[in-house]
């Protein structure tokens, strides 16, 4: 079994647009850090987001915030999040005492749309995964210019240099 793999499967039948960003796909790619939380890009059209939140709270998932997860799917008050809340991603989480936790990326360089053109698609016990490019994982983390995020683009580069 690996991490999230009901939540992956729930996307997978319900035909949610998704593409695995963050630490996950940061070792899906050939780096090695330790990660606990699923961070995802997803089409912002409001049927994906239903779906997206629709299989997070059939699975037990919350969210922090006193707001209805729902108003994600409005582009307004998205752009207001960002804008006025200087938010950069939505967080669903399992209980308070577990690992498992969902971000839904709001403010990315890389649009889901761009992501999914290229995403890469791995198969894992019978799941296809899609994760981002390493292309377009390099942007986001250049975007976020953190120190972690400037040591993943160089151990990205070298894993890809090892294929």
């Amino acid at each position: 079994m690996i991490l999230y793999e009901d939540i992956l499967r729930a996307f997978q039948k319900a035909k949610v647009k998704y593409v695995i960003v963050g630490g996950i796909a940061f070792n899906l790619l050939g780096g090695y850090r330790n990660t606990l939380d699923l961070d995802i890009l997803v089409s912002m059209t409001d049927e994906n987001l239903s779906k997206v939140v629709t299989v997070l709270k059939k699975a037990g998932y919350h969210v922090l915030q006193p707001v209805d997860p729902m108003l994600i799917a409005d582009k307004k008050t998205r752009e207001s999040w960002i804008k006025n809340k200087n938010m950069k991603a939505f967080n669903f989480y399992k209980s308070e005492r577990s690992y498992e936790e969902v971000d839904i990326v709001i403010d990315s360089p890389v649009t889901f749309e761009d992501a999914d053109k290229d995403a890469l698609k791995i198969r894992v016990h019978g799941l296809v995964l899609h994760v981002i490019s390493p292309k377009k994982f390099i942007r986001m983390k250049k975007y976020s210019g953190r120190d972690k995020d400037l040591t993943d683009i160089e151990q990205i580069k070298i894993a890809g240099k090892r294929k």
